[in-house]
């Protein structure tokens, strides 16, 4: 991947830098906000890694910016401090991950690997697949001319399959994923689910984009 690392100080850029370089990744290295925000204006990256707070322009206002400019390539925000209010700052800024340091490469090695697996699906407040658009602020899925409202669990459901298009996800991922970690779902608490989700596409003439892979599980292959 290319990737596109700012950080001010250099007694952790360098190492961070060469920790990237040794697992096959171009990195461009930079310790000025200002220089950065030039550079997300001419290149494409398929990774941005931003200190919090940097000269000239923080990298919370590049991340604001980087989004504004319809990029969707992940973000993951480093910050000197371990508080909720700078991680809410940085994930609604737009970064898809947060990691405080000083940084274990190790983790952060960890951190861009599974960021690598999340497609370019940012489009501001809507993830889309082909004309298939969800709205994130709404709770409706639009295609075409034509809308609907979703419940809760239906968006959650069509936002992880957007999330994870074209791929198989099984029972135990849909659960982990939609369901928090203290509550036991009921056994057949997913295919109801997908049951439903189909039901609400069908008005969209998308229900048979949500396949069953029998023994896996489902997945979400667009019809055009």
């Amino acid at each position: 991947m290319r990737i596109l690392l700012v950080e001010d100080d250099p007694a952790q850029l360098e190492p961070l830098k060469m920790a990237l370089s040794n697992a096959k990744h171009v990195v461009d290295g930079i310790q000025d906000g200002a220089v950065a925000q030039w550079l997300i204006s001419r290149k494409d990256y398929d990774l941005l890694i931003l200190d919090f707070v940097l000269p000239k322009v923080s990298g919370l206002e590049l991340c604001r910016q980087y989004r504004s400019m319809g990029k969707a390539s992940p973000i993951l925000m480093l910050m000197a401090k371990d508080t909720l209010y700078d991680k809410v700052m940085g994930l609604d800024a737009g970064a898809d991950d947060c990691l405080v340091k000083p940084t274990d490469t190790v983790e952060l090695l960890a951190r861009v690997r599974a960021l690598a697996r999340r497609p370019p699906i940012w489009h501001g407040d809507t993830l889309s697949l082909e004309d298939l658009k969800l709205h994130l602020n709404e709770l409706t899925a639009e295609r075409g001319e034509e809308a609907i409202q979703l419940t809760r669990r239906e968006f959650q459901l069509l936002e992880y399959f957007l999330r994870h298009p074209r791929q198989v996800l099984t029972h135990d991922q849909i659960e982990q994923a939609l369901w928090e970690w203290e509550v036991e779902p009921e056994s057949n608490a997913v295919t109801r689910l997908v049951r439903r989700l189909r039901q609400r596409l069908k008005s969209l003439g998308a229900s048979d984009w949500v396949e069953t892979i029998y023994g896996m599980g489902y997945r979400l292959m667009p019809r055009i």
